[in-house]
């Protein structure tokens, strides 16, 4: 990596450290994005939403350029004890004043079919739609690195065509 790429890619992680605000009710910290390698066909992303509001929102979609389909997802553990990924088309629910966490292990965004790899210290675009803040843009360092409980590469993804 270059000088200026590994300065651009250094302040773009410290300008992300700081919290996104949509029109000041919605407020994102501590997000990162991974997969599990250069030939790696999904990745996911991981977040804390806060919902500064006096009003309940919800997260109902996702978009980002990084891959062909882009989800909410939980995992569901079915009647076996087998833990699986499941799409979340409802969305969820960030109470007023209270933080949702989209964390390895719960509910996440689901990057399905890569347009490029995930590489340590680049940035992903993705927008979080909520029903009623709207549109928020934020772009997520990748941290193929972290290493935070809940692995999300041990659970199935169950069948995901691209």
């Amino acid at each position: 990596m270059s000088f200026k790429s590994n300065l651009l890619a250094t302040l773009a992680a410290m300008t992300l450290a700081v919290p996104v605000l949509a029109d000041g009710t919605i407020s994102v910290d501590d997000a990162y994005a991974r997969s599990s390698g250069k030939t790696a066909k999904a990745g996911a992303a991981f977040m804390m939403i806060q919902n500064q509001s006096e009003t309940d929102d919800r997260l109902i979609g996702v978009s980002s350029d990084a891959a062909a389909r882009v989800e909410l997802h939980t995992h569901k553990v079915d009647d076996n004890g087998v833990a699986k990924m499941v799409h979340v088309e409802e969305g969820f629910v960030i109470p007023a004043g209270e933080t949702h966490m989209l964390k390895r292990g719960g509910d996440h965004v689901m990057f399905m079919g890569l347009t490029a790899p995930f590489e340590q210290d680049a940035t992903v675009p993705l927008t979080l739609i909520f029903e009623n803040a709207g549109e928020v843009e934020i772009e997520i360092p990748v941290d193929l690195e972290r290493q935070d409980k809940g692995g999300h590469g041990s659970h199935d993804h169950g069948s995901h065509s691209d």
